[in-house]
């Protein structure tokens, strides 16, 4: 006998993990679901661009002064992440890293900025190389200061 149930959708789980990973890291300050394959996890409230509303997501970030780098990899798909739209059209974020919450804004860098910006993002998670390999596109670097 067969199990005939549809699979969930991909996009759907990532949702799900997604208000886990936020409601977790959130209840435990910080100390709980902080992390993905090695690099630090922050959380990034930012507006959607289509929708206007608040969204929480948990990404990967390198560290930056007084600020972080947020890369837009998504794993070297063809396509920006969502959140890249989101940013684009709405720089302020709050982003919470290890329980603490700071207002900044992101912005997006140009070529000459990735190049200095791109070994050090590459250094912290060496995929960061192979994702940029796998696409077209040129993967898009926010400085959030």
């Amino acid at each position: 006998m067969t199990d005939n149930s549809p699979a969930i959708p991909a996009k759907w789980l990532l949702k799900l993990f997604t208000r886990i990973n936020v409601f977790v890291y959130r209840l435990s300050g910080g100390r709980l679901l902080n992390e993905f394959s090695g690099m630090p996890i922050c959380l990034v409230e930012m507006t959607g661009a289509k929708s206007g509303k608040k969204r929480t997501i948990p990404l990967m970030y390198v560290p930056h002064d007084s600020g972080i780098v947020l890369v837009a990899s998504q794993g070297g798909a063809p396509k920006n992440p969502v959140w890249y739209n989101n940013l684009v059209a709405n720089p302020e974020v709050r982003i919470t890293e290890g329980g603490v919450t700071k207002d900044l804004t992101a912005r997006e860098v140009n070529d000459t900025e990735k190049a200095i910006l791109w070994p050090t993002c590459v250094k912290f998670y060496p995929p960061y190389q192979d994702y940029q390999k796998r696409t077209s596109r040129n993967i898009p670097v926010f400085l959030c200061t």
